[in-house]
């Protein structure tokens, strides 16, 4: 894939490239059905570890090898590299469908808030996510030159990242909880601590009941390690990633920020993300 890379732009005051507006008209008019399920995230917060657990909870494992990204379309985009996600969307064979998205909440297709479908959001530490998310941009080349890191810190601070800012992402869809019942809110760092309790929580959400040797088996399947070496969840099939430069899953850790942050850079920071994130119940933590 040679193609240059995209430019962001302003989409209806969010920052998003052509490959996720592109097909905008088909996103927008989605019919989403009453038992779609929907992963919603920043990127790069955990979105491959959660539809990993939901297909398997679902689906167990597939007698056909097909990679997460057909398993689990990404509505929004539309590239030569990947297809359309509406499309697989729509062509999927099972029931429930899992859909993901890293649309703000208020881009989100109406259909799924008519249908009142579930939804699982799962929300990471904004240092954290930062560090990942810039490895990804370094190393996909559908997203935009990341340059270095101490600029793209900056850029992260002012929303200016695919998908717009990380504070409004995350607590938009933290207030949507108070009128929506139908949303789980997980976190990446409960995930990382304890993964089978974070599994019980959604399984009693969705109203799944694995037996003991289930979950053992999904739990032990679903470990970072065994992830990374999976070539149907780790995107080495993908035309769009290049491997050389960072593997997709790079650690799944909590607190590998500490590996990138400067002291002035983290109290620089701290002080931004105090003021905006004052008004809001929502807690993160930096380290487990």
């Amino acid at each position: 894939m040679d193609d240059p890379r995209p430019e962001l732009l302003d989409f209806h005051g969010v920052s998003m490239t052509r490959y996720f507006t592109d097909n905008w008209e088909n996103i927008q008019n989605f019919k989403a059905r009453p038992d779609d399920i929907l992963i919603a995230t920043y990127p790069k917060a955990g979105t491959t570890w959660v539809s990993n657990i939901l297909d398997l909870l679902y689906f167990g494992r597939r007698e056909k090898a097909i990679p997460i990204y057909e398993r689990v379309p990404f509505i929004e985009i539309l590239h030569p590299g990947f297809g359309s996600g509406t499309e697989y969307a729509n062509n999927l064979p099972t029931s429930p469908r899992l859909i993901k998205t890293h649309l703000p909440i208020q881009l989100v297709p109406k259909s799924f808030w008519e249908q009142n479908c579930r939804i699982v959001y799962v929300a990471r530490n904004a240092k954290d996510n930062a560090v990942s998310f810039f490895h990804f941009d370094r190393m996909t080349k559908i997203q935009p030159e990341p340059g270095d890191w101490s600029s793209y810190l900056q850029r992260f601070m002012q929303g200016k990242m695919v998908f717009g800012s990380w504070y409004d992402h995350v607590n938009n869809w933290w207030k949507k909880k108070e009128t929506y019942t139908n949303l789980h809110y997980m976190f990446f760092e409960d995930m990382v601590e304890d993964t089978g309790r974070e599994i019980d929580k959604l399984c009693s959400f969705l109203g799944l009941t694995p037996s003991a040797e289930e979950k053992t088996r999904i739990v032990g399947g679903v470990q970072f390690d065994n992830m990374k070496k999976d070539e149907m969840v780790n995107y080495s099939t993908s035309a769009v990633m290049d491997f050389k430069i960072s593997p997709f899953m790079r650690k799944g850790k909590v607190s590998d920020w500490k590996n990138h942050f400067t002291v002035a850079q983290n109290e620089e920071f701290d002080q931004d993300y105090k003021k905006k994130m004052k008004d809001t119940t929502l807690q993160f933590r930096t380290e487990v």
